[in-house]
């Protein structure tokens, strides 16, 4: 994890290679990137794989990156990374150019921490809410994580809302102050399982019987609309009311 406001560097190269040709550089230990944002020219880079991923590990991506490319020096923050889905390792990654001076909004992972008397001594069960927050600051001031403390959490149905997580200075959380980030939750008991194990089901039996009504209904409604009428619609009747033909097993006589 990185240490609060540790300037963290990464050395890139210029890309020439682009398509489908890419994956000679993958199996050079090269891992194709792109840096863009906002007035800044899309540039193709070529990163070695070792060096990004021990950054990786470190700045997340939440943390500022401050990128090296031929003598000059590039603020950003890791925005995307692409993985090969069967082999998980990366294949592709997202460099955002930021400005130090303009705030920006993303999102922070939570890490929960310490131990909950409720859990260790009364088995209740945590439940996690939130894997991350969505918070706003300077990008040298993004946190890494966010570390939430459980230790709160005494007895069952404690609660640690948005408003009770400790920030850094210049950090602000974007999530309203009543919303729940984890939970103390009483165990379910042997008795209230078998009780809702044994709960009545919906009656099979009953269902047949709606079943078997429903199609008598219809047999009913089908007989009434074989049925010659001789009363003509009632005045003003739409002609979407009166659309269907009537079944009278006949040949439609031609007028």
């Amino acid at each position: 994890m990185a240490a609060a406001h540790q300037k963290i560097e990464l050395q890139a190269q210029p890309r020439t290679v682009i398509g489908h040709k890419v994956r000679h550089l993958r199996a050079e230990g090269l891992i194709p990137a792109v840096l863009y944002g906002k007035g800044q020219e899309a540039l193709n880079l070529q990163i070695p794989d070792k060096d990004f991923l021990k950054v990786l590990k470190q700045a997340g991506e939440s943390t500022l990156v401050y990128l090296n490319l031929e003598g000059q020096s590039y603020p950003t923050i890791i925005h995307d990374v692409s993985r090969d889905p069967l082999k998980d390792n990366v294949i592709h990654a997202d460099f955002y150019k930021v400005r130090l001076d303009e705030k920006i909004k993303t999102s922070i992972p939570v890490v929960f921490v310490g131990e909950s008397p409720a859990v260790t001594e009364l088995k209740a069960i945590f439940v996690r809410n939130v894997n991350e927050l969505e918070v706003e600051a300077l990008p040298q001031d993004l946190p890494h994580e966010i570390p939430v403390d459980i230790s709160g959490l005494t007895k069952f149905g404690d609660q640690i809302l948005a408003k009770d997580i400790k920030l850094p200075a210049g950090v602000k959380l974007m999530a309203g102050e009543d919303e729940i980030i984890g939970t103390a939750q009483e165990p379910i008991s042997e008795e209230k399982l078998k009780e809702e194990l044994e709960a009545p089901t919906t009656d099979v039996s009953a269902v047949g019987e709606v079943e078997k009504e429903k199609k008598a209904e219809d047999e009913v409604e089908g007989e009434e609309a074989e049925a010659p009428t001789a009363v003509p619609p009632a005045p003003g009747t739409p002609p979407a009311a009166s659309a269907a033909p009537v079944k009278s097993g006949k040949k439609e006589e031609k007028k």
